[in-house]
């Protein structure tokens, strides 16, 4: 029996297929062959368009046909992993209105701020465990707000996972960890959090059908799986943000796992089975895949948005407008051509919108101490890896702060965690073990949904094949050298946040 797992993300979308049998993922492909467009009609926005993600999932599907001869009739669910926090507006029909307000998008985060005061802040944290920030409701506050006629056209508010759902479906619905994400969930209460609809004026009527993360959510619409090739028995079964998908792909589901990945942005994800909070929302929590009424799993969670992006941006700028990158795994040589601290060079990853740690300001990034008779391109990769970790293990200190911690951090071979000079800065600075797997976003949402179908009875049952692949262990002696090059790096950041004026960005 097979499962599909989709993985839409910001610059791809991953599809795999799950052999339940064997406990195998048999086939993966990755849609479209170049990084997707993100789209900013003005600073700070970030916009895509939900009817091209669909697009590319119907071809993705079709090549896990036609080049990897899978059998595609012996699907039998569907488990959708998303980039979180982006919100989709749909008329009736399921026809987006809009173009996707994605995740890095900064535009409603004043929004989020003033409902966070209207409430009251306690309030807020009771309710919703901080503000509503830059998160979905106050993108849809903004859409009401600035365009008003393109709201009355809306008949449902989605997260782009539940966009997609709903293209296979046919029926509109959201999940419950994404309405966390989405800052409308009640976790006193374990409900929608009316509140907040209430203090934005966003009709309830805009929030779809809620479905649990697992389990018989829809079937496939008949007349889509006969365009792409499935049963018109397929099932979706599984749906999570990214990131809580990330973790549930490593077996993070028990409090004091962690879980992290360095993608596009950056996250460390700790699973908790307390309403962890911080009190200046530097981090966020949300319901985790496995939560329940009678077993409260959250997932505590760090964000830096400026961390694989400022790989790729390094990427194209030492390309220097060639037609042909140079390869990522050019750049993770030439890091291990430079010395631990790259001879004074420091980099601070912020660049790409608000940044949660510094209560969703705006940040730019930097360099500082930059000497161009020393400094290589060496140096300059080197101390990028170097900021992008020191940027994690600030926000990791902030985790720990609320009890969220832990001396082991789970993370799938991929993206930055494919360098060994990024894996020996990450172990020796949050001073973790690091235990690597072979595994990814669509894996997991593929395991999910063989899950959620009822094929196996726990999770752990559907885990039960995935391997270590590698540990990486915390040198007590780089643990020094990390350690005092780090705490360099954070005196700058608490400088700057301590001269800083509240509405100003946070510039290095």
């Amino acid at each position: 029996m097979y499962f599909l797992g989709i993985d839409l993300g910001s610059s791809s979308i991953k599809l795999s297929v799950f052999d339940a049998d064997k406990g195998s993922v048999i086939a993966s492909v990755s849609v479209p062959d170049f990084e997707m467009e993100i789209t900013a009609p003005k600073f700070g926005w970030a916009e895509q368009d939900p009817s091209q993600w669909w697009e590319y999932v119907q071809t993705g599907i079709g090549n896990l046909g036609s080049k990897h001869n899978v059998e595609l009739k012996r699907i039998a669910g569907i488990g959708i992993a998303y980039q979180m926090h982006g919100l989709v507006l749909t008329d009736a029909q399921l026809n987006p209105v809009r173009p996707s307000i994605i995740w890095c998008d900064s535009r409603a985060a004043q929004i989020g701020d003033s409902i966070y005061d209207m409430m009251g802040h306690q309030n807020a944290q009771n309710i919703i465990l901080g503000s509503p920030g830059n998160f979905t409701a106050s993108k849809l506050k903004w859409v009401k707000d600035n365009q008003p006629e393109v709201f009355a056209k809306a008949a449902y508010f989605m997260l782009p996972g539940d966009f997609i759902a709903a293209k296979l479906s046919g029926k509109a619905q959201t999940s419950t960890s994404g309405l966390s994400e989405a800052t409308l969930w009640n976790f006193a209460e374990g409900r929608l959090a009316t509140e907040v609809l209430d203090a934005m004026q966003i009709p309830h009527s805009l929030v779809p059908e809620i479905v649990e993360n697992f389990g018989h959510q829809a079937d496939i619409n008949p007349e889509v799986a006969s365009q792409l090739g499935l049963s018109p028995d397929v099932k979706i079964t599984y749906r999570a943000g990214d990131q809580p998908n990330n973790a549930l792909s490593l077996n993070v589901l028990r409090p004091g796992e962690i879980a992290t990945t360095a993608g596009t942005s950056a996250v460390v994800y700790a699973v908790s089975d307390k309403d962890n909070y911080d009190a200046n929302n530097r981090i966020n929590t949300f319901l985790h895949v496995n939560n329940t009424e009678t077993e409260k799993r959250n997932g505590v969670m760090l964000c830096i948005n400026g961390s694989g992006i400022l790989y790729q941006w390094l990427r194209r700028i030492m390309s220097a407008g060639s037609n042909e990158l140079i390869s990522y795994e050019r750049l993770n040589a030439e890091a291990a051509k430079a010395p631990i601290g790259s001879e004074g060079l420091r980099f601070y990853p912020f660049g790409n919108g608000v940044e949660r740690i510094f209560n969703n300001k705006q940040a730019t990034s930097g360099i500082q101490n930059l000497n161009f008779n020393i400094h290589q391109t060496p140096h300059v990769v080197r101390a990028a890896c170097e900021g992008i970790v020191f940027a994690m293990n600030y926000g990791f200190d902030v985790m720990k702060s609320v009890g969220a911690s832990g001396s082991v951090v789970r993370a799938g071979k991929a993206n930055l965690f494919l360098s060994p000079v990024f894996r020996e800065i990450f172990a020796n600075t949050t001073q973790t073990t690091v235990e690597l797997y072979n595994t990814a976003g669509a894996d997991g949402a593929a395991r999910g949904a063989a899950y959620g179908f009822g094929y196996f009875t726990t999770l752990e049952e559907a885990f039960e094949s995935l391997t270590c692949l590698d540990t990486i262990e915390p040198n007590p002696v780089l643990v020094q050298y990390y350690g005092e090059i780090y705490e360099n790096w954070k005196n700058t950041i608490n400088i700057i946040q301590h001269n800083e004026h509240n509405n100003e960005p946070v510039i290095f």
